[in-house]
């Protein structure tokens, strides 16, 4: 049976999606995943523990519980994941991206580094240590602005700030967020840094692909109809096909592929984001893995066996499969991830039933629990749940997830003192 090894920061639903994506395939699933080492197997998968922060130990944790038996392909599911991976790759003998290249595409700094070596559209931007004067660096940049963590995902810290007093202010709310204690267990030193960029206008756009052989295979476009203008930067609809001209598509391609190539990526998904204005196309983002969490579900193609999901189409790649022949269906499928409005304990989530039932609705999946402490952005970096909508246009899937949103009731409970 063919063997691929998958490096996740998570136990949830993206990794159930892969787990039925294998079966269908008759292929095996060695996991490799941030968990306690003194627990026998906590969740019955057999999984590999690893470390992201001790890469040594990690590495030769994979090598020992591989043993003899062939690894067939390697994935990497999140940021934190990529370097690991890389490296556990390059060790087996299979197809993957240079570990210095991985590294690149999971910090902020390095990325913005190599963008601009490479002559590629970038904002101007600093990094400055966590423990800086806020005041004194308020009065020596420029607005508006954005400051951001390296490391940290799902927007979570990123925050813009149009004067120095903004500037300070937001300065302080995410060094309070760097320093909270879910924060410090990561031991990851990028956090003892900030990045401090400027604004950079637009609509703005994700975009799927898989590298390998020498080329970029774009798997989907995703339009964001929702602004992103800040001062918090939370994402909420997904939509698929793009409705911008092909003309624009294409250079959008063009430049996530010139970004890829300056960070030395060269086999494996990618997940980018960037905005489109009269100046061009910015990429925010090209990280060496897949896009997170259920939005995935968003994507799904026809193949010679019929329809399939994304995550089989990954699976296939990873195993040197062609995928050529796989297109993605027809219709406009979108995905909103759902915000969280306020922060405090979640109690309810009412009308969901009333919500499923309309035209164009796929699935409402709540994946918040009860009594689970909730926090929007910047200090969040989760969602109350996920809606998936389709339609013959992508107006259609819009108007559906909009509509199905507006039926839902959060009973959120704010809590008696400061929860940290």
């Amino acid at each position: 049976m063919r063997r691929v090894l998958l490096l996740s920061a998570t136990t949830g639903y993206q990794l159930r999606a892969f787990g039925e994506a294998a079966t269908r395939l008759g292929v095996e699933l060695v996991f490799a995943t941030d968990r306690c080492r003194h627990l026998d197997d906590p969740w019955r998968d057999k999984s590999i523990p690893v470390r992201w922060h001790d890469q040594a130990k990690s590495l030769e944790a994979i090598e020992a519980a591989v043993g003899e038996a062939p690894i067939d392909g390697v994935l990497a599911l999140g940021d934190r994941p990529v370097v690991l991976a890389a490296r556990a790759a390059e060790k087996l003998g299979r197809p993957g991206n240079p570990p210095a290249a991985a590294r690149v595409s999971a910090n902020k700094r390095l990325a913005r580094e190599k963008m601009r070596a490479a002559g590629l559209p970038t904002p101007w931007f600093e990094t400055v240590p966590l423990d800086a004067v806020p005041g004194t660096l308020a009065r020596q940049i420029r607005y508006p602005c954005v400051i951001k963590p390296l490391a940290l995902a799902g927007s979570r810290g990123v925050i813009r700030a149009d004067d120095p007093r903004g500037f300070v202010e937001a300065f302080e709310r995410l060094r309070r967020i760097l320093t909270r204690k879910d924060v410090r267990v990561l031991r990851d030193p990028s956090n003892e840094e900030v990045l401090v960029e400027g604004f950079v206008p637009g609509r703005e756009f994700a975009i799927e692909g898989l590298l390998g052989h020498g080329s970029f295979r774009t798997l989907g476009i995703f339009d964001k109809p929702d602004p992103l203008d800040g001062p918090f930067f939370e994402e909420t609809i997904y939509v698929t096909p793009s409705r911008t001209a092909v003309v624009e598509q294409g250079r959008m391609r063009e430049a996530v592929i010139a970004v890829a190539a300056a960070f030395g990526l060269r086999h494996g998904p990618v997940h980018a984001e960037c905005r489109v204005n009269d100046e061009g196309v910015f990429v925010h983002e090209v990280a060496a893995r897949p896009i997170g969490g259920l939005c995935a579900r968003a994507l799904r193609f026809e193949g010679p066996a019929g329809r399939v999901g994304f995550e089989e189409v990954l699976l296939r790649h990873a195993l040197g499969e062609p995928i050529g022949e796989f297109r993605r269906e027809q219709s406009a499928s979108g995905v909103m991830m759902i915000p969280i409005p306020r922060w405090g304990f979640l109690k309810d989530v009412r009308g969901t039933e009333e919500a499923a039932a309309l035209p164009g609705v796929d699935e409402i999946r709540i994946t918040a629990t009860r009594d689970q402490i909730l926090y929007p952005p910047p200090e969040g970096s989760s969602y109350l749940g996920f809606v998936f909508a389709r339609g013959e246009a992508p107006a259609d899937a819009i108007a559906a997830l909009r509509a199905a949103h507006a039926r839902l009731e959060f009973v959120i409970e704010a809590p008696l003192t400061l929860v940290e």
